[in-house]
């Protein structure tokens, strides 16, 4: 009889085993990018550190997956492309910021490519906090153009990054935008 209950038990946890469900990666995940922006103190302080300001990109991560980049499922030529996967891809700041030389107020936004076969355009919204949201130009805050470079090895999955400078100066940097060949940037500085 013990023999046959372990037997049993054995018949039943591998039963149990087989019986979960298949595990799947999702379509696309989340990607993020963020830069911390701590205040100076002057030299020889004691008071404690203030909080940072932070300025975050926060977007769905599709993969090309064999697709071809530019089609009308996917990034169509000369029609707003809500960039990302999923719900809108969002800027948040805690500083103004000047981006491609228009200023963005501090705050939380969408944004919006404006692809071209001439050049590409980024559109920053002012109707963050919608999950799937349409483009409307009366939504504009600022639209800037992206300068544009052709990578030698595409990359599968869309990355976007905030990437800052360390030199002297003002805090600034690039945001940089990379998905097949394509590469799109623009200079980002606080104000």
């Amino acid at each position: 009889m013990r023999l046959t209950l372990s037997a049993l038990s054995l018949v039943l946890a591998a039963h149990a085993l087989g019986a979960q469900p298949t595990l799947r990666p999702a379509p696309s995940g989340r990607g993020s990018s963020e830069v911390r922006l701590a205040p100076a103190r002057p030299p020889g302080s004691t008071a404690p550190a203030a909080a940072p300001s932070v300025i975050k990109i926060d977007y769905g991560q599709p993969h090309l997956r064999g697709r071809k980049l530019f089609t009308d499922s996917l990034v169509p030529y000369e029609k707003p492309w809500r960039m990302g996967a999923n719900n809108s891809t969002t800027l948040s700041t805690d500083v103004d910021l000047v981006l491609g030389g228009a200023t963005v107020p501090k705050g939380t936004y969408v944004l919006f490519a404006l692809p071209s076969r001439a050049g590409w355009k980024l559109a920053v919204q002012k109707n963050a906090g919608q999950d799937e949201i349409a483009y409307n130009a009366a939504n504009d805050v600022v639209r800037v153009d992206l300068r544009r470079r052709e990578l030698s090895s595409p990359i599968e999955s869309l990355t976007m990054w905030l990437i800052p400078s360390l030199e002297p100066g003002p805090a600034r940097g690039e945001l940089r935008i990379a998905w097949g060949t394509e590469e799109l940037s623009v200079p980002w500085t606080v104000k």
